[in-house]
């Protein structure tokens, strides 16, 4: 479940006292079903409005609380992710230690899951699940403005991982709806294994500081699957024809989801290069995973779950 924290050790912290024993969260997957670019501001800065949803996959994140902060990576794509240094773990951690004088915090040990530089938002899931167990650790409430305002200075995506659940998302990432009831949505992640980088996505876009697309969509999110469904189909993610040139191999992988039986919607996630398909069923969905893993041996295939 996302955000859901396992404790290695039976213990709880009493009010305002620090966990000891190692604990253990989950950073799920984000899928921006939709994205629209609405314009770019004054300081350079483009603003959005995305519906994201979380996926029943993603990374898993210890801490074992001590004096010193360090971080460990395990799992199939710890290599990819480049030097430690510059993980968004390190730098959420030092953000909200910056807030709080004398936070508690300790070594983390990410089990990475997800691939790198996908459009998954999968460094931001780690940092907010990083946030979260240091709160835990340190018994800080998830809404302390310290701890929001460490989101925020860690990444865009950051904030609206925290809680990990359904949302609309604006502005810079920063301005966030309330938590939506939408209903699972059986799917397919697909990553053909190109990283994209999101500045050279936005760059193409070629939008000057204060140009505008139209103002922010008003209409309510369904929620009921069939609504929903022909909700997403009326809208895009505006990104996707810039990251399709930069990284050609993306069709290939809208073209293979479109082309599996019982899919509903295929598009690609965030600024890419990972693309989602919704089926009708998990039977449907687990199906087109198997078929494609086996046509595509060197895509990253993922059934899962959305909500």
């Amino acid at each position: 479940m996302p955000g859901r924290v396992d404790a290695e050790a039976a213990a709880g912290p009493g009010p305002g006292s620090p966990l000891s024993v190692a604990i253990t969260d989950f950073a799920p997957a984000k899928v921006n079903l939709t994205l629209r670019i609405v314009g770019r501001r004054a300081d350079g800065y483009h603003d959005l409005e995305s519906l994201v949803v979380f996926a029943r996959h993603g990374d898993r994140l210890r801490l074992a609380p001590g004096a010193a902060l360090t971080l460990a990576l395990t799992g199939p794509n710890a290599l990819a992710t480049g030097a430690l240094g510059g993980n968004l773990v390190l730098k959420a951690a030092r953000a909200l230690a910056s807030e709080v004088q004398g936070l508690t915090l300790g070594r983390f040990t990410l089990e990475k899951r997800l691939p790198v530089a996908a459009g998954l938002g999968g460094g931001s899931a780690d940092a907010a699940a990083a946030l979260r167990l240091i709160a835990r650790v340190n018994a800080i409430g998830l809404d302390d403005p310290r701890l929001l305002a460490a989101a925020r200075a860690t990444g865009a995506d950051v904030p609206v991982c925290v809680d990990p659940r359904a949302r609309v998302m604006r502005g810079t990432g920063d301005v966030l709806s309330p938590a939506l009831a939408l209903p699972s949505l059986p799917a397919v992640l697909v990553n053909p294994g190109a990283a994209v980088a999101t500045k050279d996505v936005f760059a193409r876009l070629a939008l000057a500081p204060g140009d505008t697309r139209g103002a922010y969509d008003e209409t309510p999110v369904p929620t009921e699957r069939t609504a929903l469904l022909t909700y997403l189909a009326a809208r895009l993610n505006e990104l996707e024809p810039a990251a399709l040139a930069l990284a050609p191999a993306i069709g290939d992988v809208l073209a293979a989801l479109r082309g599996s039986p019982e899919v509903r919607l295929a598009r690609m996630s965030g600024s890419g290069a990972t693309c989602f398909a919704l089926f009708g069923s998990a039977r449907a969905a687990a199906a087109a995973a198997r078929t494609l893993e086996r046509e595509h041996p060197a895509w990253w295939v993922q059934a899962t779950v959305l909500g």
